[in-house]
């Protein structure tokens, strides 16, 4: 009867082991199971990675959302006098691209910008009479969402007016202020 007893006690012991084993193994090895990522973001050991043109810990925010909207830009660049104007940044065509209107206040064409979290890259293009180019970094409001600045250091070529370059801190001058 002791060995009988003994046995049923041993198989039971080991079947409640087993079974707080796999119930263990399978809860610590899942560590995505919880988690959802936005906008087709993936999980990987419990962690979103998110596609580019979105970020946040679920990749739940838009990167463009930080940069859309109307901004005051005062500038002086190494030929012109200082200037304030107003630019508006919008929606480009795929989530890490987007267009600036009213660049340098004479450029009544788009201008397409590249972003990437809190940094944008204008990639060398002629846009009308202009070849620009040059780079940006946001410092974001995160409590005020509508609110940030962006210090942008770029050159623009008048290819009409003698080729001149006008240079905002790329290599003289100082960088171009926006804010909002």
């Amino acid at each position: 009867m002791k060995a009988r007893f003994k046995t049923i006690l041993l198989s039971a012991m080991s079947v409640i082991a087993a079974f707080t084993a796999v119930t263990y193994t399978s809860c610590n090895n899942d560590k995505c199971k919880s988690i959802v990522c936005a906008h087709d973001g993936v999980c990987k050991d419990g962690a979103c990675i998110c596609k580019s043109g979105y970020e946040g810990t679920q990749c739940e925010i838009v990167t463009a959302d930080k940069y859309k909207g109307v901004w005051n830009v005062f500038e002086k660049g190494t030929y012109t006098d200082a200037n304030q104007y107003q630019i508006s940044i919008d929606y480009g065509p795929d989530p890490t691209r987007m267009v600036i209107n009213g660049f340098h206040n004479a450029v009544n064409l788009p201008v397409t910008v590249n972003i990437s979290g809190d940094n944008i890259t204008i990639p060398q293009q002629k846009v009308g009479q202009y070849v620009i180019q040059g780079t940006g970094t946001l410092k974001y409001e995160e409590y005020y969402a509508n609110h940030g600045t962006l210090t942008v250091r770029y050159t623009i070529m008048d290819t009409e007016d003698g080729n001149k370059i006008d240079d905002y801190g790329v290599n003289a001058g100082a960088p171009s202020v926006w804010s909002r």
